[in-house]
C-alpha cells in the first residue's frame, strides 16, 4: 500500500491508485524592448516606437526583467547589486547577478521602470525602460567600466541571508487556485540559497498550514472507505490513526527531506522553474529534477536529501503503521514510488501549476534556454 507524503502530498489526493494526467501548456516568447540607457557608451539600446511608449491600461498582468552583467573583457560580473525602481511607484526591488552574472526581477507591475548597478570595482551605471503586460524582457548585456582609484563607488550589498529572505516572502505568496500552498517553487532561475534556519521554517510553514491538514485529512478519508490499512479498523478510532500515520508520514519526509538533511548536506529542497526551451527539453529537464537538485553552491548534484529522506520516513513509518504494512521492502518500494511522484509534480510544475499560481510571475518564457542539470 503506497503511503503518501512530502510537499507534493495533494498529487497523492488526486490520483489514489490512478494514473496522473498532464496538460502540457507552452507559452510563446515575447520579444524585448529596452529604452535608452544613461551612460550611452555602455550598449546602444533598440528604439521603442511612440504607439508602444505606454502600456494599454487594460493590460496590467504583470511581467519579468532580466539581463547580465558583463565587464570589459566579456566576463561576467557576479555579486553586483541591481535594484529596480519604478517612477511613481513606492518600494524598490533588490537582488544580486549569480554566478553567470545574470539576474531577473520576477512578477513586476507593466510601467516605465529604472534599473541601477553598482558592483566593487565598477562605475556604477544606471538604465530605463518600459516594461509592457505579461512581457518577458531581456535587456542587452550590460557592460560595466572599471573604476578609476578616483572613482567613488558604492560596495555596500544587502547580504545574501537577507535577499534570500526577501524571495522566500514570495514564494510564501504561491499558492495553486489561490489555495493549495506552492512554497517548493522558485521562479528565479538565481535565487539566493536557503540558510538552515530558513529551510527549516519553510518546512514548518508548510506543515502547519491549514490546507496541509485538509489534505491530509482527505487522504485518510479515501484511505478508509477503501479500507486501506485494515488493520486500523473502521470508526472514529480508525479514521484518526489513518490521519495521524498519513501527517507524521508527510512531517517526516517534510522536515528530514526538505529541511534536515539539505542544512547537512548543503543542498537546496525547491523546484527551479525552468520555462524556457523546446517542449522536449523542459519535459527531460522536469523528470531530471526528481533525482537531480541545486546545490547551495548553485551546482547541479545528486538529489540525496530527497531519496535519502524518503527512505528515512519510510523507516519510521514501520513504527506506527500495521504489522502487515511493515518491512524494509515496502520502505524501498515506496521510496522509488515517490520518486516517480517527484517527477510528475515536477512536470506539473513546469507546464501547468504555474499558470493556476496567481503570484507567480505571469511573463511568457523566453526562446532562450536556461541551464540544464
Amino acid at each position: 500500500m503506497r503511503r503518501c507524503s512530502g510537499p507534493n502530498l495533494w498529487i497523492s489526493l488526486l490520483t489514489p491508485g490512478c494514473a496522473v494526467c498532464l496538460c502540457l501548456i507552452a507559452a510563446a516568447a515575447a520579444s524585448p524592448l529596452l529604452a535608452q540607457t544613461q551612460h550611452p557608451p555602455m550598449f546602444q539600446a533598440p528604439e521603442i516606437s511612440p504607439e508602444n511608449d505606454e502600456p494599454s491600461s487594460e493590460q496590467t498582468s504583470p511581467g519579468t526583467i532580466t539581463g547580465t552583467l558583463i565587464d570589459q573583457s566579456g566576463a561576467v560580473v557576479v555579486g553586483a547589486r541591481i535594484m529596480l525602481t519604478r517612477p511613481g511607484q513606492p518600494g524598490t526591488l533588490e537582488l544580486q547577478s549569480g554566478d553567470d552574472g545574470q539576474f531577473s526581477f520576477a512578477n513586476v507591475a507593466p510601467g516605465d521602470f529604472q534599473i541601477s548597478v553598482v558592483a566593487r570595482g565598477f562605475v556604477s551605471q544606471t538604465l530605463s525602460g518600459v516594461l509592457h503586460s505579461e512581457q518577458f524582457l531581456i535587456l542587452p548585456p550590460i557592460k560595466l567600466q572599471i573604476a578609476s582609484v578616483s572613482s567613488n563607488v558604492e560596495v555596500t550589498a544587502r547580504s545574501t541571508v537577507e535577499l534570500a529572505e526577501q524571495q522566500i516572502k514570495e514564494q510564501e505568496k504561491q499558492r495553486i487556485l489561490s489555495i493549495v500552498p506552492n512554497y517548493y517553487v522558485s521562479y528565479v532561475p538565481n535565487a539566493a540559497p536557503l540558510t538552515p534556519k530558513q529551510k527549516f521554517e519553510l518546512a514548518a510553514k508548510t506543515m502547519i498550514d491549514p490546507v496541509t491538514f485538509a489534505l491530509v485529512g482527505a487522504v485518510a478519508g479515501v484511505q478508509q472507505a477503501q479500507n486501506d490499512f485494515s488493520g486500523y479498523g473502521q470508526g472514529a478510532e480508525g479514521y484518526a490513526k489513518r490521519f495521524g500515520a498519513a501527517y507524521a508520514d508527510d512531517a517526516t519526509s517534510t522536515f528530514i527531506g526538505s529541511a534536515l538533511l539539505p542544512s547537512l548536506l548543503k543542498q537546496d529542497p525547491r523546484y527551479f522553474y525552468k520555462g524556457t526551451g523546446s517542449t522536449g527539453s523542459r519535459i527531460l529537464y522536469a523528470i531530471a529534477m526528481s533525482v537531480v537538485c541545486k546545490g547551495d553552491n548553485g551546482h547541479w548534484q545528486p538529489q540525496y536529501s530527497a531519496i535519502l529522506g524518503g527512505l528515512a520516513s519510510g523507516g519510521i513509518s514501520n513504527l506506527y503503521y500495521p504489522p502487515k504494512d511493515r518491512g524494509v521492502g515496502l520502505v524501498f518500494e515506496n521510496t522509488a514510488i515517490g520518486t516517480a511522484e517527484t517527477a510528475v509534480f515536477n512536470l506539473l510544475q513546469e507546464f501547468l501549476l504555474r499558470r493556476l499560481t496567481p503570484h507567480a510571475p505571469k511573463n511568457k518564457p523566453s526562446k532562450k534556454d536556461s541551464s540544464q542539470p
